[in-house]
């Protein structure tokens, strides 16, 4: 009697193939199939049904980064078949302003307010949600402050100056530069615990919080400011959004001041990111492409320097989740045994795709009127 074949398993068997990948193979990286469900959930929701899936344990891998890696470094997601939904969806991002100022808050409340217990379990020290600079760093918090002190160096802060933070997050930029620099900041975040940790860890330093939307500032935080910054913000203004985002910019900046844009990019020109990643982490987000970047500065700033160092958020993501997989124990009443699933899935399939580098991490300096006789790349 011949064994039974789970139903549109060879199709997935193929592409898992084609990226090294095999299914209850003995590599760490290989699939191992728990409920055979998995294939045709995969086959009907595409990246949404395979996260999903694993977060109803219906399939394991022992090294998901690297299993993400070998997907994306080798393509094969492009060749699996496509569904009505997922093109609906991609028609609704096209189309659909997802980013208005009245939905501003949604990521906050999806993300950013989940717990800042959560955050510090993860994070460095000062809970730096993005990219940190690994050039000489060997571990986490050394990371993001050199990757502080490399925006500092670039902005050529100097004692007495003002910054604005869009997007300031918990306020570890604005920590840091106020501590080291001795300048004062001003920042805007849409999330009200990132503002309570925040100020309660900046109490003493020249340091404001804004709680609100980057396009409805208060008229006592218009500026202009000497200089800008904003990390890991751009992520969440959608391509509908980039001209005003660039506007308000060029509208709190001096006319001799530095902005420095720290953001995840896209190889390709796109409207949406991963269903999965939308749907548990970062809801309504979209990774810019170099063409959406320059069709919106122009006439607006001018690129003094473009910096890319995409494999760093590999070293990150992994440090993140080795911290946060360590610090689970403390936590894990609160969030819950599905929850850690989600959280490692969410770290270590994004540190398979910078590792494979389909995904970067950029540094633009910019300027409204040129830096007189040029400007010194920073490294």
């Amino acid at each position: 009697m011949t064994a039974r074949v789970p139903r549109f398993s060879g199709t997935i068997e193929r592409l898992l193939q084609a990226a090294d990948i095999r299914v209850n193979g003995p590599d760490p990286w290989d699939f191992q199939v728990r409920n055979e469900r998995v294939f045709g959930r995969i086959l009907a929701h595409g990246s949404l049904g395979l996260g999903e899936s694993y977060l109803d344990e219906d399939w394991e891998c022992a090294q998901l980064d690297e299993f993400f890696h070998r997907i994306l470094r080798s393509g094969v997601q492009k060749r699996a078949p496509r569904n009505l939904r997922l093109l609906a969806g991609q028609l609704r991002a096209r189309w659909m302003n997802l980013q208005t100022p009245r939905r501003a808050f949604i990521p906050a409340q999806v993300h950013y307010d989940l717990g800042n217990d959560l955050f510090e379990a993860t994070f460095d020290t000062r809970l730096t949600g993005s990219c940190g600079y690994w050039r000489v760093a060997t571990d986490l918090d050394a990371a993001q402050d050199a990757k502080h002190d490399l925006i500092c160096r670039k902005l050529g802060l100097a004692r007495g100056q003002r910054v604005f933070d869009i997007g300031c997050g918990w306020g570890a930029f604005m920590k840091f530069s106020a501590e080291r620099y001795g300048v004062q900041c001003t920042g805007v975040t849409v999330s009200r615990e990132q503002i309570a940790w925040g100020e309660e860890r900046c109490r003493g330093l020249p340091v404001r919080f804004i709680l609100g939307d980057y396009r409805a500032l208060p008229a006592d935080a218009l500026g202009p400011y000497d200089h800008l910054v904003s990390m890991g913000m751009f992520e969440h203004v959608g391509n509908k959004n980039y001209r005003a985002y660039f506007n308000v910019a060029r509208r709190l900046l001096r006319d001799d001041g530095l902005f420095l844009l720290h953001t995840i990019g896209s190889n390709y020109s796109d409207f949406e990111i991963d269903p999965w990643l939308d749907k548990y982490i970062f809801p309504n987000a979209v990774l810019p492409s170099i063409e959406q970047i320059g069709k919106a500065i122009e006439g607006r700033f001018m690129v003094e320097d473009w910096h890319n160092f995409g494999s760093n958020y590999d070293n990150t993501l992994m440090a993140w989740f080795h911290k946060f997989d360590g610090n689970w124990p403390r936590i894990a009443q609160r969030y819950g045994e599905r929850f850690y699933r989600v959280w490692k899935y969410y770290l270590l399939s994004c540190a398979g795709g910078f590792r494979a580098r389909v995904i970067q991490l950029w540094h633009l300096v910019l300027s409204k009127h040129g830096v007189p006789g040029g400007y010194l790349s920073v490294r």
